[in-house]
């Protein structure tokens, strides 16, 4: 592992808090109401992880492209995720905005805007052989997937309040 700046790190980054500074003045309605029965457990692994790799992926050069090899493999398929992350958030910008379009699946991966970044972390960390940051990326998914899937769950017993 060398310390210096990622530039991969900070594209990233950039991939992932674009969208959500656009997401705070379009949240789905009732999303606070959600968002009030959030495990406190599972918020505080959220932001531990949150803080955690957004550091880590700027301070570690071993998250730059580093030529032709197999271990490219990992960093395409990070960059492949993020891709369909911004797939997921111009569907979502261009929906009606419900709780429910906000937790929809896209191919198959389940609440995908917390999943796809999530895992696209993983492989990244696994790209630049940083144990730090595959840790980091543990600890972002238990909080953020927990939370979201918690949310879906709730949206389903809303829906289908017996069972029905």
């Amino acid at each position: 592992m060398h310390f210096g700046f990622s530039y991969t790190g900070l594209i990233f980054l950039l991939m992932l808090f674009i969208p959500n500074f656009f997401w705070t003045k379009n949240k789905p309605e009732r999303y606070d109401e959600y968002a009030k029965n959030e495990s406190r457990i599972l918020l505080a692994f959220e932001r531990a992880g949150e803080v955690a790799v957004s550091c880590l992926l700027l301070i570690f050069s071993d998250f730059n492209y580093s030529g032709l090899n197999l271990r490219l493999l990992w960093l395409c398929g990070a960059a492949c995720l993020m891709l369909l992350y911004e797939i997921y958030w111009i569907r979502y910008f261009r929906s009606e905005k419900t709780m429910s379009d906000f937790y929809r699946s896209i191919l198959g991966i389940p609440v995908a805007g917390a999943t796809l970044p999530v895992i696209a972390v993983l492989l990244i960390a696994v790209y630049g052989r940083n144990p730090f940051l595959f840790a980091a990326g543990i600890i972002l998914g238990i909080g953020h997937i927990g939370i979201h899937f918690s949310h879906k769950k709730e949206i389903k017993e809303n829906e289908n309040p017996q069972g029905s």
